[in-house]
């Protein structure tokens, strides 16, 4: 499977990248700064430089042409502003949608959180992210791909457990990054999940385990 990263050199996509690699897939990083490039080739990926927050959706769709599937898991950071969210989470989210569906990639997998939703109170920074992650989770699901939008709570560093607590109603929980790169990947190739939004913290279960239950 080709699969095209969006925000390809953040943490989660690198480890993503190892992992769909490591088991004969092709992964190809969207990134913005060139200098990445050698990190991503490290990683496993395919470096295509592409500013997803300013290019047009035609050159979106072009670089990842010929992918089967796309990951959203780009992001505006934490020190960003209220605005970028908007264009980033949200508008990088839908672009990467209008650019799947003109290249032909049937299958879009998006990296959200936990607590994202389109009418989240507050007018802090974080309620805007919550609010532009609903927002680009409501947009997928009504894109008509096969979407699985996969909802993290509190990312963590430490080495990956293998074992997680995935489901459509799960308790908020952390989860390990290398974690969640295993989710997508497993859930890439999970046919099943297409059409599901799932909750995803640290757990008991086997990863394979636990998306072959959905």
């Amino acid at each position: 499977m080709r699969v095209a990263i969006a925000g390809g050199h953040g943490q989660i996509a690198l480890r993503l990248a190892r992992v769909l690699a490591d088991r004969g897939d092709e992964p190809v990083a969207l990134i913005r700064n060139p200098d990445h490039a050698a990190d991503v080739r490290e990683a496993g990926a395919e470096p295509a430089v592409i500013d997803l927050e300013h290019a047009s959706d035609d050159e979106v769709a072009q670089a990842i042409t010929g992918a089967d599937a796309v990951v959203f898991a780009a992001g505006a950071g934490p020190g960003s502003g209220a605005e970028r969210k908007e264009t980033m989470d949200y508008g990088g989210a839908v672009k990467l949608i209008a650019a799947a569906k003109q290249s032909g990639a049937r299958r879009y997998v998006i990296v959200s959180s936990v607590g994202a939703d389109a009418n989240a109170s507050g007018d802090d920074t974080f309620s805007v992210y919550l609010r532009a992650k609903g927002r680009a989770d409501d947009a997928v699901r009504a894109s008509g791909l096969e979407y699985t939008v996969v909802r993290p709570g509190p990312l963590t560093n430490e080495p990956g457990t293998g074992r997680v607590n995935l489901g459509p109603d799960v308790p908020r929980g952390e989860v390990t990054r290398d974690d969640v790169a295993q989710v997508l990947a497993a859930v890439l190739h999970a046919p099943a999940t297409a059409g599901k939004t799932l909750d995803l913290a640290g757990g008991d279960v086997p990863v394979a385990e636990a998306v072959a239950a959905l």
